[in-house]
């Protein structure tokens, strides 16, 4: 079973994560999704590309540019969308889900054994998330709906791909790699579809810094060493962590109330993330890895 201080490293990255909605909606412009992607993921991969100082040998270029475009330029673009077309409830709630379509990958990726215990928590997690971000004024729509479920698949397949391609090299290093081709992607899609990269000014500049720096290189860091220690089926239930986050930051930063079915949400929560951490207790051995940490 994972050490418990694997598990609580790892839930650092959807607790971090708990801020993006609150930076894109409020410091980046919208009409933007892809060239704020590509602002996140490449300077974020261009800097830890200088720290590790390594690149890839050719045979292995094909996978990272699938991990890349999974993990960065499919879901932070649809990330986007759906955070400007969706009430930020409505749109944490959508990505919820990709905590059981894990489980469901990693079964047939990775022959994972699916504990009832943990698709209990997912569906547990995934009510305490609703009660937590959905106002009964939320509105519906479905280009974010579908842009939100398209994000959740994204990063669902590519975090099991993560977990099945184990490459020979640090976990910041595959992190450098996933980020830099992710970006490189996004670049001329940004042009494409959004007709350029967003106007900079000094609140932009502050959250996409927030956003690549410890949103990014950081964080991802973090991220995959956890899916190549925990597993991605524990790691990914961790994401509950992340409105979670987001609701107690506007209570407590932001001064904003608690109403009793987000009290309730933040229980929920907390009994999905120990039912998904003590779930099959010894079942999932801590893996051999050749990723350094």
């Amino acid at each position: 079973m994972p050490r418990w201080s694997d598990i609580a490293l790892t839930a650092l990255a959807p607790a971090v994560w708990g801020c993006s909605y609150l930076a894109i909606t409020l410091a980046l412009p919208e009409g933007h999704a892809l060239g704020i992607a590509c602002l996140r993921a490449l300077p974020a991969g261009l800097l830890l590309l200088l720290i590790v100082r390594q690149l890839p040998k050719r045979p292995w270029l094909g996978k990272l540019l699938v991990l890349g475009g999974l993990n960065f330029t499919l879901f932070w673009s649809l990330l986007n969308i759906a955070a400007y077309r969706l009430p930020g409830g409505v749109a944490a709630t959508v990505g919820a889900i990709q905590p059981l379509i894990v489980i469901a990958l990693a079964r047939l990726a990775l022959s994972a054994p699916i504990g009832p215990r943990q698709v209990l928590a997912g569906f547990a997690g995934l009510a305490g998330v609703a009660l937590l971000v959905i106002t009964g004024d939320a509105e519906m729509d479905m280009i974010g709906v579908l842009a939100g479920l398209g994000g959740a698949l994204a990063m669902a397949a590519g975090s099991v791909l993560t977990r099945r391609w184990q490459f020979p090299v640090s976990a910041l290093t595959l992190t450098a790699w996933q980020l830099t081709a992710g970006g490189v992607m996004l670049v001329p899609l940004a042009f494409l579809v959004d007709g350029g990269l967003p106007p900079l000014n000094p609140l932009t500049l502050t959250g996409l810094a927030w956003l690549a720096i410890p949103g990014a290189a950081l964080i991802y860091w973090i991220w995959f060493r956890g899916l190549a220690v925990i597993g991605p089926s524990r790691a990914t239930l961790l994401g509950f962590l992340s409105p979670m986050t987001a609701v107690c930051l506007g209570w407590i930063v932001l001064g904003q109330s608690l109403s009793a079915s987000q009290i309730a949400g933040i229980v929920v929560v907390m009994a999905s993330l120990w039912l998904s951490q003590t779930s099959a207790a010894g079942s999932q051995p801590r893996p051999v890895s050749n990723q350094r940490a």
